[in-house]
């Protein structure tokens, strides 16, 4: 069960701060804890490494022992970020609090092509769509998809330094630097895909995908200006495009952005489990969690009213 020892909470996707901002004003230690997480990557899959994954007994001493190591290193707590349904029954089954977040996922309904996507859309907002990408074909923009193998030094250089100007114009670094883009193409190179935007045969915009054999992960986005629609095309409509060329089941275009309701992303439940070593916190945020859960929860069904599929 791989953890992280985390003096913070950058790159986790479930947000804590106001726990560890809690702790400072009681005169508590928030800092360090144990995170169970893929770093950067808000998307489910298994934390407890199993030779059988149907081996709950196994799961459950992997799970003990890692609360018993963030006691051993007085460690605040404990973190399972983006779990499977199975990890996560084993979390509630030892007493780990449980959170509620929202996701927007795109499915795929065997659609033959992106116009019989589209198809299932009202009239008003399948006309917003075509109005977003009409735009983008009307300023001379194309496409080029580019896997892993694909991708040479020097555009890796481009896509990164797209994505770094997007980063910093809000205000902040790029998580990671060129050789790790390098290193990933090398070592995942059918599992990573680029989308470049070109104009006037120069890309002017690129997009960062991984992808399984069923699912596609939107993860960065960068360009070089602000092009009307150009986000919602590379992002959304052309990864939509690719799942649906490719035959994939599933489209995760990353967290948050209730503007994915209107390009065909629905809202999806995810979790997380957690186990505090202060008692009275620990009681404190699940019943602020119980709370947290019904909000979501309203959440969800609000922006699920903004859908643009056909009833």
């Amino acid at each position: 069960m791989p953890l992280y020892e985390k003096s913070h909470s950058w790159g986790e996707f479930v947000f804590d701060w106001a726990w560890a901002q809690a702790y400072e004003r009681a005169g508590l230690d928030y800092y360090p804890k144990l995170v169970s997480a893929v770093p950067f990557t808000p998307a489910q899959s298994t934390r407890m490494l199993l030779r059988d994954q149907d081996d709950q007994e196994a799961a459950k001493i992997l799970l003990t022992a890692a609360v018993q190591l963030a006691e051993d290193t007085d460690c605040s707590s404990l973190h399972v970020q983006f779990p499977t349904p199975a990890d996560l029954s084993i979390c509630k089954e030892l007493s780990l609090k449980v959170r509620k977040d929202c996701q927007f996922h795109w499915h795929n309904q065997n659609y033959t092509d992106f116009d019989e996507f589209l198809g299932t859309f009202s009239a008003k907002k399948r006309k917003k769509v075509r109005q977003d990408r009409r735009r983008v074909a009307q300023a001379g923009i194309s496409f080029r998809r580019l896997h892993g193998h694909e991708m040479d030094a020097s555009l890796w250089r481009v896509a990164y330094e797209l994505i770094s100007i997007t980063f910093m114009r809000r205000g902040s670094m790029p998580y990671f630097d060129l050789s790790f883009f390098e290193t990933i193409a090398a070592e995942l190179a059918d599992n990573i895909l680029i989308i470049f935007a070109e104009q006037n045969d120069k890309a002017i915009a690129a997009a960062i995908f991984f992808e399984s054999h069923d699912t596609l992960y939107g993860r960065y986005w960068g360009s070089d200006d602000h092009y009307d629609a150009l986000h919602f095309e590379t992002c959304y409509y052309q990864g939509i495009e690719y799942c649906i060329d490719s035959g994939k089941r599933a489209f995760e275009p990353g967290t948050q952005g209730e503007h994915k309701i209107a390009r065909g992303f629905s809202p999806q439940e995810t979790n997380s489990a957690h186990w505090l070593r202060h008692p009275e916190f620990f009681a404190a945020i699940g019943e602020y969690l119980n709370e947290e859960a019904r909000h979501v929860d309203r959440y969800m069904d609000a922006v699920e009213k903004h859908s643009p599929y056909r009833e």
